[in-house]
């Protein structure tokens, strides 16, 4: 795959859609449905993980690295989805969960009946006194990171939930199973592969953390990663000229990034970073409330670009994913500007350089799940948050409002193929509850408007795979200073493309020092003509190309 034209789009396969009518996705559902994808014009499948899993964490929880959970289907079922896929120039990317297990894992489980080979594949510490951890390391999930097994005294890691334990990457035996579990996937026919927070898997050392208690200053972005992950690449996808990789970079740096995806690094072919993501968490607190901060966000979308292109590294551009809420209800208005919002978003991201991710229900407008219920949530993190969140004394209605715009839910509601009750995504009963808005905002829906959402995708997409300056042009930032434009141009060779983007619901004033000779490309309002003062409509994007 070419990192520069290709575009991904990410399937959360449990909401995508269900051809077994029991509520739940399944991979006869994503193949009912590849004509769609095809027809949107991606050549890349994301698929969050199949494997078989006690689904405490949707599937990041490994018990079985090559089968495929009977919830999703055959193993002959997925080789069905590579085939059909290759038919229709589509690739498959899957998950790839390096840094833990889930302790019903067969490694975990033999280690905790003693076998030493096994229990060396994890992480176990004696702790500081009786019923005292190791150290002050609390999870991501909420509370400490470590858990007792009486049988041994000692405790084992998990940075994650209590069922997810920490793989030991010190050991040679853990790294080996983990490229032949990449090579396993690729001799089925999978030339992608996303990992799994990547960057947490090399712990240097276990002391207590003196400042916020997280400890990740000593796992996150360890000098080891690199040495590890070029392992990897040589012992696995390395050695496949087709192969696209992309890490899951936790509170990471453009330096480690440069290194993780740099052209001559050998290690992956691009990153995650989420650090534009957190620009609405009041004092860096997911669970705490406030607007997003566009000026941060603009700064740090400029830093990754420019930082990246300057260190010949290359980016995964995105708003959207399964752990994030819905963008358009994030960023833009999910209701009088819905459709011009939520293409501006769409373009910003898509023009930049690197590779573009589309989650599933994004090339539609999709918002955020709406529920009513606290009831109605299903991820464990949202649940934890939720009793977190009682005890610091905050009442329902308030935890309700804070997940309403946090939880990981808004992203994993079943995806709305039409109008119908269940939205075309079952016959039975959806394992979480439909968004509010389902019968509103739904693929037939959107498919009938000419100007629709999906659309203005299938443009960006066609763009990205023809204009080599999409491709491969020059990262510029421009009006770094307007409090509501995010504006940017990219230049390749004598081509220049100038993207505008409004974030917000009233008119700004945008000026430009050069528009002569520049044509309008994109626009996602009825615009004729444009000049050097322009008054820039509500969530406005206009994109000038000049030749």
């Amino acid at each position: 795959m070419d990192r520069s034209s290709t575009v991904v789009y990410q399937i959360y396969p449990k909401s995508f859609c269900d051809a077994s009518g029991d509520g739940w996705g399944d991979i006869q559902g994503v193949i009912s449905r590849l004509d769609y994808l095809q027809e949107l014009g991606i050549n890349c499948i994301w698929f969050n993980p199949m494997c078989i899993s006690p689904q405490k964490d949707n599937g990041y929880d490994v018990q079985d690295y090559r089968n495929i959970d009977p919830r999703y289907g055959t193993m002959a079922d997925f080789e069905q989805l590579v085939k059909e896929c290759k038919a229709r120039g589509i690739d498959i990317m899957l998950d790839m969960v390096f840094n833990h297990t889930s302790t019903e894992h067969e490694w975990f489980q033999k280690a905790l009946q003693g076998d030493p080979k096994y229990k060396a594949y994890y992480i176990w510490k004696k702790g500081k006194g009786p019923g005292v951890p190791p150290n002050n390391w609390q999870s991501k999930f909420g509370g400490p990171a470590w858990e007792y097994v009486p049988k041994f005294d000692e405790w084992y890691l998990h940075l994650f939930d209590v069922s997810q334990a920490d793989l030991d990457w010190t050991n040679p035996a853990v790294r080996k199973e983990m490229a032949d579990i990449v090579n396993f996937w690729m001799k089925k026919g999978v030339h992608g592969f996303r990992f799994d927070v990547i960057n947490e898997i090399s712990k240097s050392s276990f002391e207590d953390d003196p400042n916020n208690f997280d400890g990740r200053q000593f796992y996150t972005d360890q000098p080891l990663v690199h040495t590890y992950l070029k392992e990897l690449n040589k012992n696995s996808f390395g050695n496949d000229p087709e192969a696209m990789t992309v890490g899951e970079m936790s509170s990471t740096t453009v330096k480690n990034c440069s290194g993780y995806a740099g052209d001559d690094s050998h290690e992956l072919s691009s990153v995650f970073s989420f650090h534009h993501l957190k620009v609405d968490y009041k004092d860096g607190k997911k669970w705490e409330l406030q607007p997003f901060d566009f000026m941060q966000l603009k700064h740090l979308l400029n830093e990754w670009q420019v930082g990246m292109q300057e260190n010949h590294a290359w980016n995964a551009l995105f708003w959207n994913c399964h752990d994030q809420p819905r963008s358009v209800s994030r960023f833009g208005n999910d209701t009088k500007y819905r459709k011009e919002s939520a293409k501006m978003l769409a373009a910003a991201i898509h023009l930049m350089r690197g590779t573009p991710y589309i989650y599933m229900g994004e090339e539609i407008g999709m918002p955020n799940a709406g529920f009513g219920d606290i009831s109605q949530y299903r991820d464990v993190e949202s649940i934890n948050a939720c009793h977190i969140l009682k005890k610091e004394g905050k009442s329902e209605h308030e935890v309700l409002h804070i997940l309403n715009e946090r939880s990981r839910d808004n992203a994993r509601t079943p995806m709305c193929w039409d109008s119908s009750e269940k939205a075309g995504f079952t016959t039975g009963t959806p394992w979480i509850p439909l968004g509010k808005t389902h019968k509103e905002i739904n693929v037939e829906n959107d498919r009938k408007d000419p100007e629709s959402i999906f659309a203005w995708y299938q443009q960006l997409i066609h763009l990205r795979k023809t204009m080599k300056i999409i491709q491969e042009g020059t990262y510029v930032p421009m009006l770094e200073k307007h409090p509501s434009v995010l504006a940017y141009q990219r230049i390749w060779k004598n081509e220049k493309l100038t993207v505008l983007c409004n974030f917000y619901g009233t008119q700004t004033q945008a000026d430009l020092d050069d528009t002569a000779g520049s044509e309008i490309l994109l626009t996602n309002v009825h615009r004729d003509s444009i000049d050097a003062h322009m008054t820039l409509q509500p969530y406005e994007c206009l994109v000038l190309y000049k030749k």
